[in-house]
């Protein structure tokens, strides 16, 4: 277990990455403070954030096969090296009693780790073709379900049992790669390798998919508070939205256009989504207003690296991995300036 205290970088952004071109959408300028901090391994590639139940900053670092935590408050980290050498830390969460959840995305496992003693368990996947777990996401009743990208699965774990069952995703090749839970409980997944979304029945593991325009490539999608799924078109740089009680689409052109390649994605309390456009230098930070239907932006200080997932905490704030960067960051919405 490794602690360092960092100097973080905060810079209040209020300007357009670049001028949108006459073919995107107008974007507003988005009034927001984004604070970043540099990691203590170098080259460690952080993939994924999550938010701790006491409010940190937790990540995955991939490159350097640790879990790492940041205090935004102090800006002091602690890392935790992994049992299993290379295992390639790739998604986290947190569970209600505080433990931190991984996949190994090398190994073919999937790992918790106790903050309060550092101790570090792992589940060896049962399946040859469980080899990269991908994403993982409780539900309400503690139940971890992750997917599987090449391997084409969809997985669950009982935390109380260690027991694992993986059922395969019915498309072939579908690539399953972002997961959310409803407020009912019930797993939503990217199919990135193709144009759908699915849903999974959490008593029989039955898989429902639903069909996206031609040509989307859906990439990791968050769930609204009325249950619409708002998901990143990595390949047609679209925000969508499917409402799944009635398989409805609607799309939106991204304010970078069609090679903004929109990332990482999550919503806030307040309803508004929030996602990183990560085929524009620097890459953005961008707001979707439902209701108004409007966007605004802004340039990630470091240029960003590719931020390929964000985690929403319960104040409004947004926790980035900068993957290319090796930063970590925070981004706060501003008060509105008095008029």
């Amino acid at each position: 277990m490794v602690r360092a205290t960092a100097v973080a970088i905060t810079v209040l952004v209020s300007l357009h990455a670049s001028a949108p071109r006459s073919a995107e959408p107008a974007a507003a300028r988005l009034e927001v403070s984004i604070r970043e901090w540099e990691l203590p391994s170098p080259g460690s590639l952080p993939h994924d954030p999550a938010v701790g139940p006491d409010g940190a900053l937790w990540y995955t670092a991939q490159k350097a096969n640790r879990i790492g935590r940041l205090d935004p408050a102090t800006g002091r980290f602690t890392e935790y090296a992994l049992p299993t050498p290379d295992s390639g830390p790739h998604g986290l969460t947190a569970d209600r009693h505080g433990n931190i959840w991984y996949t190994a995305n090398y190994a073919g496992r999937v790992g918790k780790l106790d903050p309060r003693t550092g101790r570090i368990t792992e589940y060896r996947l049962p399946d040859s073709r469980a080899a990269d777990p991908h994403t993982p996401a409780f539900d309400a009743h503690g139940v971890l379900w992750f997917t599987v990208q090449r391997g084409n699965l969809i997985g669950r774990l009982d935390p109380a049992s260690g027991h694992v069952e993986l059922r395969e995703v019915p498309t072939r090749d579908a690539l399953p790669y972002g997961i959310a839970i409803d407020r009912e409980g019930t797993p939503f997944f990217c199919e990135f390798g193709t144009n759908k979304l699915a849903r999974v029945d959490p008593r029989t593991l039955g898989m429902h998919e639903y069909e996206l325009p031609p040509g989307a490539r859906p990439r990791r999608l968050a769930i609204a508070q009325d249950g619409s799924i708002y998901y990143s078109d990595y390949a047609r740089g679209r925000l969508g939205r499917l409402d799944p009680r009635t398989g409805q689409v609607r799309e939106w052109a991204s304010p970078g256009g069609a090679g903004a390649r929109p990332y990482g994605i999550a919503v806030t309390p307040d309803g508004a989504v929030w996602y990183s456009e990560s085929g524009v230098q620097p890459n953005t930070i961008v707001r979707f207003d439902p209701r108004k239907q409007s966007f605004a932006r802004a340039a990630i200080p470091s240029g960003g690296g590719v931020v390929r997932n964000m985690a929403a905490a319960a104040d409004g704030r947004l926790f980035i991995a900068c993957s290319g960067e090796n930063r970590v960051g925070v981004v706060a919405p501003l008060a509105p300036r008095p008029r």
